[in-house]
Parts: structure tokens; C-alpha cells; sequence
């Protein structure tokens, strides 16, 4: 009995920690409205809440974007799917020094405290890499 009893609280537990996909009119008015001010191009539009911010997943055009909004209004990050050719040069010049052999595979720009940063899948043949730059072309994070 305690192991279903644990069982089943893990399972709540594990649950709510996942984001709950929600309907736009459940999204407050004030997030929205920044929303459309921002975005006002966006298509496609999903919400999710998660921890207290609502992440939006929409298009513009042909590229996909990610925004996580607090119940204020506020954009806390902004993620959008770039080409290769538009990384700034320093982050293009880092990459093709230290990782050479390999291509550019995804790219998204991340836009947080009004700071960008740059995620990039890089890959060789037999190899797969992901890394994040600064917008000065500086390694912050590989995985």
C-alpha cells in the first residue's frame, strides 16, 4: 500500500511540474497584449504554462520562435531559429577556429536581460556538438 501511495504522489508530483498546455483566453490580458506588441506578425500561436511564465511557441514568417512572459507583461527570454549566415561574425570567426571539420546544423538566438546569445548544433560525420556563444563570439557553454 505505502509503494502505490508513493507511486501515485510521484506520478501528481511529476505532473505538475510539466508545463500545462492552456487556451489563449486562460492567458491574462496584460500578457497578451504585450504579446501582440511585440509579435504582432505571429502565427501559429501556442501556450503553455510553466512555473509562473507563459511560454508562447509561434511563427513569423518561416521561423519559429519561443518567448517565456511573466504575469506582468514582461518578455524574460526570447528564443528565434536563425540561418548561419546571420551569427555575428565573432561568433562565426569562433566557430570556424574551434570546431573546424564541422558544419552549422540548427542556430537560435536567445534573447534574455537584454543579452544574446547564440545556441548552435554543430556536426561532423561522426560527431555531433552543441554550443552557446555570446554575442562576442565567446564560448559559454558546451553540451
Amino acid at each position: 500500500m505505502k509503494k502505490i501511495i508513493f507511486l501515485a504522489g510521484s506520478l501528481f508530483y511529476s505532473a505538475m511540474a510539466f508545463a500545462q498546455e492552456i487556451h489563449k483566453d486562460e492567458v491574462p490580458s496584460i500578457v497578451l497584449n504585450n504579446f501582440k506588441q511585440k509579435f504582432p506578425k505571429a502565427m501559429d500561436v501556442e501556450w503553455e504554462l510553466k512555473n509562473q511564465l507563459y511560454k508562447v511557441e509561434f511563427e513569423i514568417g518561416r521561423k519559429d520562435h519561443e518567448a517565456w512572459i511573466n504575469s506582468t507583461g514582461g518578455i524574460v527570454k526570447h528564443k528565434q531559429d536563425i540561418t548561419a549566415s546571420e551569427l555575428p561574425g565573432e561568433v562565426a570567426a569562433s566557430i570556424s577556429k574551434s570546431y573546424k571539420g564541422y558544419r552549422i546544423d540548427d542556430v537560435e538566438k536567445i534573447e534574455s536581460n537584454k543579452k544574446f546569445s547564440y545556441k548552435v548544433e554543430l556536426k561532423t560525420l561522426s560527431k555531433e556538438q552543441e554550443v552557446i556563444f555570446d554575442q562576442s563570439g565567446k564560448l559559454v557553454e558546451t553540451y
